[in-house]
C-alpha cells in the first residue's frame, strides 16, 4: 500500500491549488482553504487576548476569519474547545483595511497619540464598538475620533457603566464580544510612537481581563514585545505572561498543504484517493469542505508516506542528503526554528512549477524542492525589506560571506563600508522606517536586533549563523548548503 506513487499530474494540481500569494490583505479566505491547526485553538479562545506570531504565521488570517459567521461555524465544528461560536459577536479595532468608522487610520492615530494617552485612545475604539447598534451609540456616532477620545476621557463613570451593562447583557446570553486588533506595525513609522501605541493597547487588554464577556484580542509580532519599555506599566506581566503564540510545527504545515490539495475544485479527488491508497483514510465532507483526516493532521509517519509518494524518499541520490518530509521545513525555519506557512506553501508551489526531470520516477524532483527554498527565501527577504528596510542595508556588505563565521568578520565588513554611520544618517533624515532599536550600542547592538528578528543565530562558540530562509536570499553561502540566489 505504501508503494503508491502519485502521477506526475499532481504537479498541475499543486500549482492550481496553492495560491501565488497567501497574504490575506483583509480579504476573507475561501472556506475550503480554512485549515484549523490543533495548536491554534488556544490562540482563538476569547480569553487569549494577546496572540503573537511571526509574519506569515496567520495573524491576519485569523483576524479575517473570525469576522465571518460562516468561518466561525467551521471553527466551532472543528475546534469545539476554541470557545468560538457562530453567534460570537466580532468587531474590529484596527487592521490593514481602512475602516474609519470603526477605528482611526495611521495618520489620525498618530495625531491622537500625540494629544491623548494611548490607553484612552484604544478604550475609545473598544467603547465605540461595544455601544454600536445600541441606544448609547448616539453618544459618539457623530463625533470625530478626537472628540470621541476627549468624551471618553472626560466621562469615565458613564463609560464604565456602559461597558459594565454591555458585559452583563452578553453574560446573560452566554455570548462573547471580540474586538480584534491586527497590523499594528501599520500604526506608526517610528519605534517610540509604535511602542506607545502598543503599550496603550496592552493596558486595555489588562483592563478588560476583569470583564466576563468583552474581549479585545490583539495579534502582534514578537519583535513588537522585545523592548522592555513596552511593559512599563503596573501589572504588565499579567498580560505578557498570558500571551499565546501562533506556531506551525511540521505536522500542521503538512496538514495545511493537504487542506489545499484535497479541496482543489477540479482535481482534488486525485489527491484524496491517493491518500486513501497510501494510509487508508477517508475524507469527511462538511459545509462544502473536504476535511483533512485526523490521521493525516497528527501522525507524521502517515504524512511522510504521502509526501514521499510525491517527492521520492531522498533529497539526492541516497539517504545521506536527507528526507524531503523533514528537509523542507528544516530549511525554511528562522533562527528560532519557526516556519511561516506562507514560505512553506510558496516553496512547494514553485517546486511544482519547475521544469521536471523526465527520468525522475516521482512527481516532484529534489532539485526542484531546493529551488523552491530559494524562491521562498526571495519572498522572505522581500517581506523583510517591506517591514524593516534597514536590514537590507546591513546585509548588502555580507553578500558572498560563508556562514557560520566569527561576528568580527561581519562587524569588519560593516565598518569598511561605513554602514552604521550611513544608517544613522538615514534615520536622522527620516528615511528609515522602524530603525534598529539598539543602533546606539554599535555592531553588538545591531547583532541583538538581527537576532530578535530571527535573521542571525548565535552559536555556542559565539559565531554567527543564518537560517537558509534568509541566508539564501541575502546571498550568503554555506558549505554543502542550498545555493544562494544572485542578488539584484
Amino acid at each position: 500500500m505504501s508503494e503508491y506513487r502519485f502521477p506526475k499530474e499532481i504537479r498541475n494540481l499543486m500549482i492550481a491549488a496553492l495560491p501565488e500569494d497567501t497574504a490575506v490583505f483583509g480579504q476573507t479566505p475561501d472556506l475550503r482553504n480554512t485549515f484549523t491547526p490543533t495548536g491554534h485553538a488556544r490562540a482563538l479562545h476569547p480569553d487569549a487576548m494577546l496572540v503573537v506570531g511571526m509574519r506569515g504565521a496567520g495573524k491576519s488570517f485569523w483576524w479575517t476569519v473570525l469576522q465571518s459567521a460562516e468561518h466561525r461555524q467551521l471553527v466551532a465544528h472543528l475546534m469545539p474547545n476554541s470557545g468560538i461560536q457562530r453567534a460570537t459577536k466580532v468587531s474590529v479595532g484596527f487592521g490593514e483595511r481602512p475602516l474609519p468608522q470603526d477605528y482611526p487610520g495611521k495618520d489620525t492615530l498618530v495625531q491622537l497619540i500625540s494629544k491623548y494617552d494611548s490607553r484612552q485612545v484604544w478604550r475609545t475604539v473598544v467603547f465605540r464598538q461595544i455601544i454600536k447598534n445600541t441606544e448609547s451609540e448616539q453618544i459618539l456616532s457623530k463625533r470625530s475620533w478626537s472628540e470621541s477620545v476627549q468624551w471618553v476621557t472626560d466621562h469615565p463613570e458613564k463609560v464604565e457603566e456602559g461597558l459594565y451593562q454591555a458585559d452583563q447583557d452578553l453574560d446573560k446570553k452566554g455570548d462573547y464580544h471580540l474586538i480584534l486588533f491586527d497590523a499594528l506595525d501599520r500604526t506608526a513609522d517610528d519605534w517610540p510612537t509604535m511602542l506607545k501605541v502598543i503599550r496603550g493597547l496592552l493596558q486595555v487588554l489588562l483592563e478588560f481581563r476583569s470583564y466576563q464577556r468583552i474581549r479585545p484580542k490583539a495579534f502582534v509580532r514578537p519583535d513588537h514585545l522585545e523592548d522592555t519599555t513596552i511593559a512599563d506599566f503596573a501589572d504588565s506581566s499579567k498580560v505578557l505572561n498570558q500571551k499565546v503564540e501562533l506556531r506551525w510545527p511540521r505536522n500542521e504545515l503538512y496538514g495545511l498543504l493537504w487542506q489545499y490539495l484535497g479541496n482543489e475544485p477540479s482535481n482534488g479527488e486525485l489527491f484524496r484517493e491517493g491518500c486513501s491508497k497510501i494510509v487508508n483514510v477517508s475524507w469527511d465532507y462538511y459545509s462544502d469542505v473536504w476535511m483533512v483526516p485526523e490521521k493525516l493532521k497528527i501522525e507524521e509517519e502517515g504524512q511522510r508516506k504521502v509526501f514521499h509518494a510525491i517527492t521520492g524518499p531522498w533529497m539526492g541520490r541516497d539517504r545521506r542528503r536527507g528526507f524531503p518530509y523533514t528537509w523542507l521545513p528544516n530549511h525554511l525555519g528562522d533562527a528560532g526554528g519557526q516556519v511561516s506557512p506562507r514560505s512553506f506553501l510558496a516553496a512547494i508551489r514553485y517546486a511544482a512549477s519547475d521544469n521536471p526531470r523526465e527520468a525522475y520516477p516521482y512527481a516532484l524532483y529534489y532539485e526542484s524542492i531546493k529551488k523552491g527554498v530559494q524562491e521562498a527565501s526571495r519572498i522572505r527577504v522581500r517581506e523583510m525589506q517591506e517591514d524593516y528596510p534597514w536590514v537590507e542595508i546591513l546585509m548588502k556588505p555580507l553578500s558572498g560571506l560563508t556562514v557560520p563565521c566569527p561576528f568580527e568578520e561581519i562587524a569588519r565588513r560593516w565598518q569598511d563600508d561605513n554602514i552604521l554611520d550611513r544608517l544613522q544618517g538615514d534615520i536622522e533624515n527620516a528615511a528609515v522606517k522602524l530603525p534598529p532599536v539598539h543602533l546606539g550600542q554599535g555592531p553588538e547592538g545591531i547583532r541583538k536586533d538581527l537576532e530578535a528578528l530571527g535573521v542571525f543565530e548565535c552559536m555556542r562558540d559565539n559565531r554567527v549563523n543564518m537560517p537558509d530562509v534568509y541566508r539564501v536570499g541575502y546571498g550568503l553561502g554555506r558549505r554543502g548548503g542550498v545555493k544562494a540566489v544572485a542578488r539584484r
